[in-house]
């Protein structure tokens, strides 16, 4: 399994995700074909949506890999989040054009043919999107990706959304009523058009710098009181003015760091290489910038006064 885990890169798992929507496309296209059912097109639909974000993805994964350079100092990191904004962006248009092409069907309901031919598709193909998306989940938590995390959501919302259209198709066939094909895919495109939401608003946190995770913040503060020291009422070392942000798979961390006035510049500057190096050896990705203050001192932090 470890060795798998170290094959599924972002990038190789992105090609997958091209390749596995290329294919549901032609099945889930081949199933609409043969019965006609507008749910089955809506499902088709949101295929197409999973190619385009696939590739988009693809390209954003690969500007995030690049190194900073004059322009981009602190590297490209955040290009992922485009990849989250323009997959939700899709699946909100693929949403809105289900409901305008299931909103005809409602009033002309058409007979739906070859019933068992086209569900056995659509479910392959959701059986396919399924695994993938498990595939996905996994690397993207090991390699802190938003693009992985964003597409696989995406195949999950496609799971359930062929799970509505089999319900919907089978209870035309139980009942006979042909309007409730349309109804269901009306049901579906306004669940994809949540997740689309919450894609578009994830992506939008990430681009104006929001805070690490929870459990991230409260890893880095473990490693901080690990440094502190305290001599009675008096604070030897002490951390303050902490924030943090995320761009991408990187985590960012600025700290004041108060010591005494008396160290040499040498016994301080090992001392927060020694705390730089142990925040990012507990938090992957980590990148670490410490002040050095003495400890009677007080820097001003967003001062008003900073931006006269």
């Amino acid at each position: 399994m470890k060795q798998l885990d170290a094959w599924m890169n972002p990038k190789r798992m992105l090609w997958a995700s091209v390749v596995v929507a290329l294919i549901t496309i032609a099945l889930k296209t081949l199933a609409w074909w043969l019965t006609d059912s507008v749910g089955l097109l809506s499902d088709a639909m949101e295929s197409l949506v999973n190619l385009a974000s696939a590739i988009f993805g693809l390209m954003m994964v690969t500007v995030a890999e690049m190194p900073p350079d004059e322009d981009h100092p602190y590297g490209h990191h955040k290009a992922e989040y485009f990849s989250s904004g323009f997959e939700g962006i899709l699946i909100i248009v693929a949403a809105l054009g289900i409901v305008w092409a299931a909103a005809h069907r409602i009033f002309d309901p058409q007979p739906i043919e070859q019933v068992g031919l086209g569900l056995a598709l659509s479910v392959g193909s959701s059986a396919l999107n399924g695994l993938l998306a498990w595939l996905m989940f996994r690397a993207a938590k090991q390699h802190r990706s938003l693009a992985l995390q964003a597409d696989a959501r995406h195949l999950v919302t496609d799971v359930w959304t062929s799970a509505g259209v089999v319900l919907g198709i089978a209870l035309v066939s139980v009942t006979g009523w042909l309007w409730l094909d349309a109804v269901v895919a009306i049901g579906v495109a306004l669940n994809i058009l949540k997740e689309g939401a919450h894609l578009v608003w994830e992506s939008s946190q990430g681009l104006m710098d929001e805070a690490v995770e929870a459990e991230v913040l409260a890893d880095i503060h473990t490693v901080l009181q690990g440094f502190a020291h305290q001599r009675g009422d008096v604070e030897i070392i002490r951390f303050d003015h902490l924030t943090t942000r995320k761009a991408g798979q990187r985590r960012f961390v600025d700290v004041h760091m108060h010591m005494p006035a008396s160290w040499t510049l040498g016994r301080a500057a090992a001392l927060r290489t020694s705390v730089e190096q142990a925040l990012m050896s507990e938090v992957p990705g980590l990148r670490a910038s410490i002040q050095l203050l003495p400890s009677d001192v007080e820097a001003h932090f967003d001062d008003p006064r900073d931006l006269k």
